[in-house]
């Protein structure tokens, strides 16, 4: 499966890394990454490099979307970075992901988003909403996940 990423609004340089760390480890012989951000917001570069074979940096979101089979979004400013909100705004206009970039994506395309989102600022409520977006299973996998992980941790505690 070729599967093609776009992290259209990234500025969680830990989720990425995390990511790109992944990749390095693992065999993904059909699956490039696409990040669109703005000069500033790159990941790290050690980690980057690591899986630079698969991995883009555009600043263009639009050539960043082009016929991709997922479209992936974050907030802008996350917890902790409040003081940035300004700035983070006009870094990131011209990034957020509306029905028009969805439209260059490929036909059956997909949207995720990490949670909670700022409607109306990195992403439309169109796209959030519509019919593309998976952001409800993704939340309720990251669910059973912790759950798994809570239990595995409870069960190992020491008695």
């Amino acid at each position: 499966m070729d599967l093609s990423v776009i992290v259209s609004t990234y500025n969680k340089e830990e989720w990425l890394e995390k990511v790109l760390w992944g990749y390095t480890q693992q065999d993904f012989r059909d699956f490039e990454l696409v990040i669109a951000c703005p000069e500033g917001f790159e990941p790290d570069a050690d980690i980057f490099d690591a899986a630079e074979d698969r991995c883009t940096i555009v600043r263009d979101p639009r050539q960043a979307v082009r016929g991709v089979d997922l479209v992936v979004s974050d907030v802008w400013a996350s917890m902790g970075q409040e003081e940035e909100q300004a700035q983070r705004e006009r870094a990131f206009t011209g990034y957020q992901v509306d029905d028009a970039l969805m439209a260059g994506a490929a036909k059956d395309a997909l949207f995720m988003h990490c949670l909670p989102a700022h409607r109306g600022e990195e992403v439309t409520a169109s796209v959030i909403d519509g019919p593309q977006s998976v952001v409800w299973d993704e939340a309720e996998n990251r669910l059973h996940a912790q759950k798994a992980l809570l239990e595995l941790l409870v069960a190992s505690a020491p008695k």
